[in-house]
């Protein structure tokens, strides 16, 4: 998988941008808040109909524009994917595949991207939020429907918390609707749950390998935490699940939301068997993320087929010499990789011979 060329339409400060990508490796060089990363989020935005900076679509409009567009091709299996993403102010969207207007599920279907930023190094050190949501999007590059399915669950489960609040309100219970709700949170639930530990299975293997050449020593391992979710099938899961709701139940209803699900969940990583959060080091922290990064490379290529383009934002200068090393030497010459930086202090001229430089000032590029 290769992306030829990007154009960017009052995508934030990027007003009329137009950026050949027909390169194996690309850095861009810039100051910070001249818009090098924003080349990187609306990459990934177009594999994902996500920003990892904002929930906010609206964000990514130009301040003195109504509507903003982002716009690829994408070389796959041999064929050119056109991708063009459009969005206004009054919230209209629309998505299209070779100019034909299309569904979410099918434009995320097409590009794939794993993105590495300076953000990603503190996933240990964050919320059970944060980790939830490295999970979510590592699982959904994966498998196009997973969103669907976390949309669904939120859905329900906000419609029992509407239920809930109002028996805090007026003390009226509707426990046949609850009951409702809770079954369907078990069936959308368990679903969620058993992909979610499936992927770290597969993902701790491959990370384990790498951790330990980068460490030298260290045995990573990474757990799901969800107290009700032992079995490894989804009826087993489901069954942990329907319990656990009976015994939250008067919990729920006196604090007025659900309290167990896959929205509460967490991801642990360990070291040795510690847990890595509250033990690890600083640099044994960054070792796991990057070893979680290029293991989520190897896993979409393994299940897709194709490699992702791979994002690099400003992660450099937060690793050592050790971890930039591994990380620019753990790159599969077939994959495409577009790098930003401040500079290029960082990268030998063994690895700057191979790449195509451009610069980046006010959301404009500038040819180096």
């Amino acid at each position: 998988m290769r992306i030829r060329d990007l154009k960017l339409l009052n995508y934030r400060n990027c007003k009329n941008l137009e950026l050949n990508l027909n390169f194996n490796k690309i850095l861009i060089i810039g100051k910070n808040a001249q818009g090098k990363t924003n080349i990187l989020e609306s990459l990934y935005f177009l594999s994902t109909l996500k920003s990892p900076r904002t929930a906010n679509t609206i964000e990514l409009i130009n301040f003195d524009s109504d509507m903003t567009q982002a716009e690829t091709t994408v070389l796959k299996s041999g064929t050119e994917v056109d991708l063009i993403y459009s969005y206004n102010r009054e919230k209209k969207r629309e998505l299209r595949i070779n100019g034909l207007k299309t569904t979410p599920k099918n434009f995320k279907a097409v590009l794939k991207t794993v993105l590495f930023s300076s953000a990603d190094l503190m996933l240990l050190r964050g919320t059970p939020s944060d980790r939830r949501d490295w999970l979510d999007r590592a699982i959904s590059q994966i498998y196009p429907a997973y969103d669907d399915r976390i949309s669904k669950y939120d859905k329900i489960r906000i419609q029992k918390n509407n239920c809930l609040k109002d028996f805090l309100k007026n003390g009226t219970l509707n426990e046949t609707l609850i009951d409702v709700y809770n079954e369907q949170l078990v069936i959308t639930g368990s679903n969620i749950i058993y992909l979610r530990k499936k992927f770290l299975r597969e993902i701790e293997k491959t990370a384990r390998e790498k951790h330990y050449k980068i460490s030298d020593s260290e045995n990573l391992s990474v757990e799901y935490d969800c107290e009700y979710g032992s079995g490894e099938n989804i009826s087993e899961i489901a069954e942990g699940f329907k319990k656990a709701l009976e015994e939250y139940k008067q919990e729920e209803l006196r604090r007025g939301l659900s309290c167990v699900g896959p929205h509460r969940d967490d991801v642990i990583f360990k070291i040795n068997g510690k847990d890595a959060a509250k033990y690890a080091s600083q640099g044994q922290q960054r070792t796991i993320v990057l070893s979680l990064k290029l293991s989520e490379l190897d896993i979409i290529t393994e299940k897709t087929g194709d490699e992702p383009i791979l994002l690099l934002d400003d992660v450099l200068a937060e690793l050592d010499d050790i971890r930039q090393n591994y990380l620019l030497k753990s790159i599969n010459s077939n994959i495409q990789t577009i790098i930003t930086s401040v500079d290029t202090l960082l990268f030998e001229n063994e690895f700057l011979r191979d790449v195509k430089i451009y610069k980046i000032h006010d959301g404009e590029l500038k040819y180096e």
